[in-house]
């Protein structure tokens, strides 16, 4: 065993795990997002993220082949624009109070326990206390109900984006996030383990170290390395001599070869080229990245920033998912508000 994972042991689990956090490659009974429904938090940026997020809801949704897309609305405005946005979509449009989109972190994990579904509530506390807004607190125990599947109330602080799973008790993570004491201050990390080991079934974790730059969730690992398949992990090479997270990236690759998976397996390694050095309108580097696509059951939507190497990411994501039709989308408006397509999408399992 390498520095760089952890086995979480439990004699109490010797035999094969009853809860499982499935892959995201597997199938989905739909997918669980939100509409950007405040003009105080996009400013000039809600239209333009609007038509960007209405992008990708289409294209999972891909004319009826997809899976059916729970979108939720805050306030009776944002309600009727994503009716008429949405409009022929096998979308449902569900009112609902929450402070931003960013469901992949405040809605339930679904996970499968004993033949069922099960949905896996954590706390939220705003990426440590950061953006610390109405309702997004209560957006997994009400995702969960409207799903009509029972829940679990784990005590501590988990963000959907900050693990990765390949379906089989194995997952990724980051020290920067899950050991950042802006969220579980008290707990170590086999405190950590053990509450993933309970709560989602992840019997090994591989740690990485830092995510990238300026990223206000502290390392998420969907923006820096991603399960693909059962021992497939795809993450990002740095685009030129300046990207600025060239250092990180060339960790996380080191990382990733450096590890095996809950069955002892080494890691096979896809790589992508990151978008490189992405900038605001007042020059500030952004957290672009490749790997924050969201897997449906008939396509990859993959975010496009405009950057030199847009290309070559997405024909590398298609050559990796032969059995789907990639989309590549610009989310250079939807980034603006903090995350990307992954960060917006949670998606339910199938039974």
């Amino acid at each position: 065993m390498t520095g760089h994972e952890t086995v979480i042991d439990d004699p109490m689990n010797k035999s094969q795990q009853k809860i499982v956090q499935p892959g995201e490659w597997e199938a989905h009974s739909a997918v669980w997002s939100a509409w950007p429904s405040h003009a105080d938090l996009w400013v000039e940026d809600l239209e333009a993220a609007r038509v960007q997020i209405g992008a990708l809801f289409k294209a999972i949704a891909d004319g009826g082949k997809g899976e059916a897309l729970k979108i939720l609305a805050c306030g009776d405005a944002a309600v009727a624009s994503a009716r008429v946005a949405l409009m022929g979509v096998n979308a449902e449009i569900i009112p609902a109070v929450f402070g931003d989109i960013w469901l992949r972190d405040t809605a339930p994990i679904f996970v499968r326990e004993s033949g069922g579904l099960k949905a896996a509530c954590f706390k939220f506390n705003g990426w440590g206390g950061k953006y610390v807004l109405e309702g997004d607190d209560q957006v997994a125990p009400f995702v969960a109900r409207r799903a009509g599947v029972p829940s679990s109330d784990n005590a501590w602080v988990l963000e959907g984006g900050s693990i990765d799973a390949d379906g089989l008790g194995t997952a990724l993570t980051t020290r920067q996030c899950l050991l950042n004491a802006n969220r579980n201050p008290s707990l170590s990390q086999a405190d950590i383990e053990t509450r993933l080991r309970s709560g989602l079934g992840l019997e090994k974790l591989i740690w990485l170290g830092d995510g990238l730059a300026n990223d206000h969730t502290d390392g998420h690992v969907d923006n820096i390395a991603r399960f693909i398949a059962p021992g497939v992990v795809m993450c990002m090479e740095p685009a030129d001599a300046g990207d600025p997270n060239r250092d990180a990236l060339r960790a996380i690759i080191a990382d990733l070869k450096a590890a095996t998976d809950v069955r002892g397996h080494k890691l096979e390694i896809v790589t992508v080229p990151s978008p490189g050095r992405v900038e605001d309108e007042d020059g500030d580097i952004i957290p672009a990245s490749s790997m924050n696509f969201y897997i449906g059951n008939t396509t990859v939507v993959v975010p496009l920033y405009g950057a030199p190497t847009d290309d070559a990411a997405l024909k590398a994501i298609e050559k990796a998912f032969p059995g789907r039709r990639t989309v590549g989308l610009l989310a250079d408006r939807v980034i603006t508000g903090g995350g990307s397509f992954h960060c917006i999408t949670q998606q339910q399992p199938g039974v």
